[in-house]
């Protein structure tokens, strides 16, 4: 008996088309940017301020001409903890932070209670002033979130929490930090979730149209959760999942068999 080879070829031409059918993907699904060309009048984002939360702890220091006057408006001093021990030796130390509570209220010295929940550094800042400068004259004030953090999950390359040091990232500077997103990740439907005076929203955004640079979500807010679903080559990978190499082999193994068998 002869192996029909002509049919055996057709097969395994057949076999190759369909796996090239099945793993060649497209220009759209993962250039970022696509039509930023077409792109005329994008928004001036400059002034782009986060709002304050409940779970905040905000750094306040106020400074004034002569600086026992401004004393009373500053927390004390700690020394600082570094794998569990106080840092005595180096006499390091550091302004303790203000927690915002659930109401959006902080406890500050003399002042009392105020709400920051919800106002930009802008407004906070401005309200302090308002209220210190009766007390001090041109008094100067910084304000600083110390737990400015975002988690990225998914398909990028280096998932992770990571903490901000400024007050303003974006969601391609988040990515970035993540080392950009795997082959596998969707560009076109990157999820982002956050918390608004403990509202929960889901929000999609897709980095391969220019015009999200323009979206409420171009920049992060603290504690935003940023999720890349797998696109469906992974997924359709996940099913045959360690399995591959086994039947790749077994398929080898017939092949060979069948040469010897039929030749």
């Amino acid at each position: 008996m002869k192996l029909n080879f002509s049919l055996f070829f057709k097969a395994i031409c057949f076999l190759m088309l369909l796996f090239l059918c099945f793993s060649c993907g497209t220009k759209k699904d993962i250039v970022y940017y696509q039509n930023i060309d077409n792109m005329t009048n994008l928004q001036n984002s400059t002034s782009y301020e986060i709002k304050i939360q409940p779970d905040d702890l905000l750094m306040i220091i106020v400074s004034a001409e002569d600086p026992e006057v401004a004393i009373p408006f500053n927390l004390a001093t700690v020394a600082t903890a570094n794998s569990g021990k106080l840092d005595i030796v180096t006499g390091q130390q550091t302004i303790q932070s203000y927690l915002v509570n659930s109401e959006g209220m902080i406890d500050f010295p003399i002042i009392g209670k105020l709400h920051v929940g919800g106002l930009s550094r802008t407004e906070v800042l401005s309200l302090l002033r308002s209220k210190i400068s009766s007390y001090i004259k041109n008094p100067i004030i910084n304000l600083r979130i110390m737990n400015f953090k975002i988690s990225l999950q998914g398909e990028v390359n280096l998932p992770g929490t990571y903490p901000i040091a400024s007050e303003r990232v974006t969601l391609i500077e988040a990515l970035s930090m993540a080392k950009d997103l795997t082959i596998y990740g969707r560009r076109d439907n990157i999820l982002i979730i956050r918390e608004i005076n403990g509202i929960k929203s889901y929000n999609r955004v897709d980095i391969t149209k220019s015009d999200f640079i323009n979206s409420p979500f171009y920049y992060l807010a603290q504690n935003d959760v940023v999720y890349v679903e797998p696109n469906q080559t992974k997924v359709n990978a996940s099913a045959v999942g360690p399995n591959t190499s086994v039947i790749i082999s077994a398929i080898s193994i017939l092949v060979s068999l069948s040469v010897l068998i039929f030749k």
